[in-house]
C-alpha cells in the first residue's frame, strides 16, 4: 500500500541510504513523479548520488546547509537550481526527512520534492509587475467588481495623498470632489459593466481637500474564463497642465498690469452686450474713462508711480460695477466700462458714482486723481459699435475740454 501510495503520489519523492559516500548518499529509489521530473529512469538513478542532478546554479550555501542538517540527523527544507537529463535548469523545494530503526539510527534519508520553476517565474513575474507599477507617477488601483480597492500602487499616494494601507478595502468614492454629478458616475458603472473602457477627465479631491484635475481610464479585467473580476484605473494628474492653461487663457484675456480685461477681451464683451441688446430689444450703454493729466504725472513722478495710479483706478473701477458689467483697459490711461441692460440715466449716475469715488481717493506720491468720462447709449439697432464706441469718445473729449473730472453724453 505504501508502494503504490508513492508510485501514485504527485510530488517527487526520493530514498537515500544513510552512509555518506565521496559523493553523497546513494539513491535506493525514485518515484516515477521523480523521473518525470528529471528526466532520468528509475535505473539510471538508482545507485547514483543526488550530485547528478547538481550544475553551475547550484546553490553551495544550500547544498552546505544540507549536508549540515543530515549529518545532525535534522529536518531539512530548502530550495535551489537543480538540472534535469537533458541539461536543462529547474528550480526544486524539497523537504528531507531522516528514517530512524527500533534503535532510533539514521538508517535513510526521504526527500520529497517539487518542481517550483513556474511558480518562482509567476513571483518573479508578479514582484516585477508590481515593482513596475509602483515606479509609476500616474496612479494606479484595482478594484473588484463591486468597487473595493484590493491594490493601488506608490504612484496612487503622489497623486492622491492616501497610502495604500488607508486605501485597501476603501471605495474610489474617498476621492470624490462632488464636481461630477451622479449621472456622471451612473455612466461610468453602466460602461464598466457592459465590459467598456472609460474614460473622462474627472476633478478629484487629494487627501488635503484640494481639487486634482486627472485625465482617468478604468478598464475591466476577466479571468481565464472570460468572467469580469476586477477593474484596473489609471489617474493621471493634469493639475499642473490645466492650471498653465488656464494661466495662458489669463493672459491672453487679461491686462497685465492692472488685472481688467485686455483691448480684445473687452471688443468681445461689446459684441455680447451688442447681440443682446438687438435680439432682447434691450438698453445698451458704454463708458469710456480717461485719467487726467497722466501724461504730467508720468512726467513728473516717473513711469513706475503712474503704474501705480492705473492699478488704484483699475481697482476703483472693478468694485464700482455690478457683476454683469464688464471693465477693459481700452489703452493708455482709458478704460471701457460696459453696461448690458442699462439705460442712459442709469448710465449717466454710474458714471457720476465712479468719477467721484476716483475724486475722493488719495493717492500718497501723486495727491488727487480726476477722471474724465463719456456715456454713450445704443441709439437703434442699426448703430455699429464703432458708431456707439466713436459717440463716446466724442463725449469724453467734450469733457476734458470742458475741464476734466466730468461726465458727458453723446
Amino acid at each position: 500500500m505504501f508502494r503504490q501510495a508513492l508510485e501514485q503520489s504527485f510530488n517527487s519523492v526520493l530514498v537515500t541510504d544513510a552512509q555518506q559516500g565521496a559523493h553523497g548518499h546513494r539513491i535506493l529509489y525514485a518515484n516515477p513523479a521523480f523521473c518525470r521530473m528529471t528526466g532520468y529512469s528509475a535505473q539510471e538513478l538508482i545507485g547514483q548520488t543526488p550530485r547528478l542532478l547538481q550544475g553551475p546554479l547550484t546553490s553551495p550555501d544550500v547544498l552546505r546547509e544540507l549536508r549540515e542538517c543530515l549529518q545532525a540527523g535534522r529536518y531539512f527544507q530548502g530550495s535551489t537550481v537543480n538540472y534535469r537529463k537533458d541539461g536543462t535548469p529547474y528550480i526544486v523545494e524539497w523537504n528531507i526527512s531522516p528514517m530512524r530503526d527500533e534503535r532510533g539510527e539514521i538508517t535513510h534519508f526521504v526527500s520529497v520534492q517539487q518542481d517550483v520553476s513556474e511558480l518562482v517565474a509567476a513571483r518573479h513575474t508578479n514582484q516585477l509587475l508590481a515593482n513596475a507599477l509602483n515606479a509609476a507617477q500616474d496612479a494606479i488601483f484595482i478594484t473588484d467588481v463591486d468597487g473595493k480597492i484590493e491594490f493601488a500602487n506608490h504612484g496612487f499616494e503622489l497623486v492622491t495623498g492616501f497610502n495604500n494601507s488607508e486605501v485597501l478595502g476603501s471605495m474610489p468614492n474617498i476621492l470624490k470632489s462632488g464636481v461630477q454629478n451622479e449621472a456622471f458616475y451612473q455612466r461610468l458603472w453602466c460602461s464598466l459593466k457592459a465590459g467598456q473602457t472609460f474614460r473622462a477627465t474627472v476633478v478629484n479631491r487629494h487627501k488635503n481637500g484640494q481639487l486634482i484635475h486627472c485625465e482617468e481610464t478604468i478598464t475591466p479585467v476577466y479571468d481565464g474564463k472570460g468572467v469580469m473580476t476586477h477593474f484596473v484605473s489609471i489617474i493621471k494628474d493634469l493639475s499642473k497642465r490645466i492650471l498653465a492653461e488656464k494661466e495662458l487663457r489669463k493672459q491672453a484675456t487679461v491686462d497685465g498690469l492692472t488685472g481688467l480685461l485686455n483691448r480684445r477681451s473687452g471688443e468681445l464683451q461689446l459684441e455680447k452686450a451688442y447681440r443682446s441688446a438687438c435680439e432682447g430689444d434691450t438698453h445698451f450703454c458704454v463708458l469710456l474713462a480717461d485719467v487726467d493729466h497722466f501724461k504730467a504725472i508720468n512726467d513728473t513722478w516717473g513711469h513706475p508711480t503712474g503704474d501705480v495710479v492705473l492699478k488704484d483706478v483699475a481697482r476703483l473701477l472693478r468694485a464700482s460695477v455690478r457683476s454683469t458689467d464688464s471693465v477693459a483697459r481700452w489703452g493708455g490711461e482709458e478704460f471701457l466700462i460696459v453696461l448690458p441692460y442699462c439705460d442712459l440715466p442709469a448710465a449717466q449716475k454710474q458714471a457720476e458714482r465712479i468719477r467721484m469715488r476716483v475724486a475722493q481717493k488719495h493717492q500718497p506720491l501723486v495727491g488727487q486723481i480726476t477722471l474724465s468720462i463719456g456715456v454713450a447709449q445704443l441709439q437703434d439697432y442699426d448703430e455699429t459699435l464703432a458708431g456707439l464706441i466713436d459717440r463716446a469718445d466724442k463725449a469724453l473729449y467734450r469733457a476734458k475740454k470742458e475741464g476734466r473730472n466730468l461726465v458727458c453724453s453723446a
